[in-house]
């Protein structure tokens, strides 16, 4: 019961976090590129297809949203000009940044305003208990 209560307050915690980020008007799947790219850095929508489990023929639309908004570019593969090597762009690395400023917070004026510094401080050895719980 724990665990369920746990992961249902986590999601719900999520939801709230994306609001505040301003996430709320990409899908899952352009974040899911997003962040393949920002960890992996520079890709063909071949290999984003391939290491997101979907169709080639999927990410084409997903992509070509992606540059409309102005959050990654195009530019062709040095080792071949064929393929499009597409990469995140300035305006995305600012309206992450932005948006991890507003979460942050968000979620301080949050902690202060609803929770006495007894309740803070029981929220911080609970946040520890979950460092536990990731830790390999």
């Amino acid at each position: 019961m724990l665990a369920q209560e746990l992961r249902a307050l986590l999601g719900k915690l999520r939801r709230r976090l994306r609001e505040q980020g301003g996430e709320g008007d990409l899908t899952p799947s352009q974040v899911s590129v997003l962040l393949r790219l920002e960890s992996d850095g520079p890709a063909t929508a071949a290999a984003i297809a391939r290491a997101e489990g979907m169709r080639q023929q999927s990410i084409g639309p997903i992509v070509a949203a992606l540059e409309g908004a102005g959050l990654v570019s195009g530019a062709p593969d040095p080792h071949d000009g064929r393929q499009t090597l597409l990469a995140l762009t300035d305006l995305f690395r600012k309206r992450v940044h932005d948006g991890r400023v507003a979460k942050q917070d968000w979620l301080t004026r949050t902690i202060a305003a609803r929770l006495s510094v007894r309740e803070q401080e029981q929220l911080a050895s609970a946040v520890g208990l979950l460092k536990r719980l990731v830790e390999d």
